[in-house]
């Protein structure tokens, strides 16, 4: 089995826990709060160490009490650091209000940029399936992580752009969907995306642009794929919602682990969907590793 590289962000989630969001000018107090490991990257590749697939995790580690948080994880769980920077890390203010939603406010800093002499290191001929996010590739450097995406025509990428979908450069957008991507969105994103209000039309509108699987998350109604020659639903798992940090990383995580086995489609969204359920039944976005 080749290894899956992981391109993208590792970062400290401050999780805020409160009531209700509150409105502009007004006060809440909040529960409680807490420090724990996320970002959209890290997540995904905590699915894969969890079934012990394995992975390349290219994300870069800077500075400051954050860049520290994240560099002392990656030691105590024996995470190969493969890229340091001086430039100091942000962080993600993650609000979960009693209903389990979260809402994320975002410092982004040097784990969204990256260099292109940082690609070099890489032997590519490791690699079968990349995974990507919008948010590294909105940045000014995400035209790096496509220029090395083009360079390796082998990859099979997949692609979660999220809700930054509609603030990544259409340009940038082009060159990726050029690359077959598989899209990993869920229900608001790609309906909103596509400006259509049916799910088939608007999977089938970016499989015109990729020619390659298109996957959607409905929550509580599960997830939908769709290619030219098959669409079909997976319903979800029953669970109590604690929070909902990590629902869709760990969504495609497991989408990951399971191709990496070659598993049909079917029983690899039900993987998926049974991951996902197990993150929001529990605080925050990471699981506990089935071999710790």
């Amino acid at each position: 089995m080749k290894k899956t590289l992981i391109i993208g962000s590792s970062v400290c989630d401050v999780i805020i826990r409160l009531h209700r969001i509150p409105r502009q000018t007004e006060d809440e107090n909040i529960i409680s709060q807490e420090l724990t490991m996320g970002g959209c990257a890290y997540n995904v590749a905590n699915v894969l160490r969890r079934h012990q697939i394995p992975f390349d995790l290219f994300s870069p580690i800077g500075t400051g009490i954050y860049g520290n948080f994240v560099r002392e994880h990656f030691i105590e769980n024996k995470i190969p650091i493969l890229i340091e920077t001086e430039q100091r890390n942000g962080c993600c203010y993650c609000l979960v209000d009693d209903s389990g939603e979260r809402t994320f406010i975002c410092e982004h800093g040097a784990e969204y940029f990256y260099h292109e002499e940082w690609f070099h290191q890489l032997d590519t001929s490791l690699y079968e399936q990349v995974y990507i996010c919008g948010l590294e590739i909105e940045e000014t450097s995400g035209n790096l992580i496509i220029d090395f995406l083009e360079k390796n025509p082998h990859f099979t990428i997949y692609f979660a752009p999220g809700p930054r979908i509609h603030d990544i450069d259409e340009e940038k957008l082009r060159r990726i969907f050029a690359l077959h991507p598989i899209l990993h969105l869920n229900k608001s994103e790609i309906l909103s995306y596509t400006k259509q209000d049916d799910l088939h039309k608007a999977a089938a509108m970016l499989f015109q642009f990729t020619n390659r699987p298109v996957i959607v998350t409905l929550g509580a109604d599960g997830s939908f794929y769709y290619d030219k020659d098959e669409s079909l639903y997976s319903s979800a798992f029953e669970c109590q919602v604690v929070d909902t940090i990590g629902a869709g990383d760990s969504h495609i995580g497991s989408i990951l682990a399971s191709r990496a086995f070659y598993l049909p489609w079917r029983d690899t969204l039900n993987n998926a969907n049974l991951t996902a359920a197990e993150v929001v039944s529990q605080k925050g976005a990471s699981l506990k590793n089935v071999h710790d």
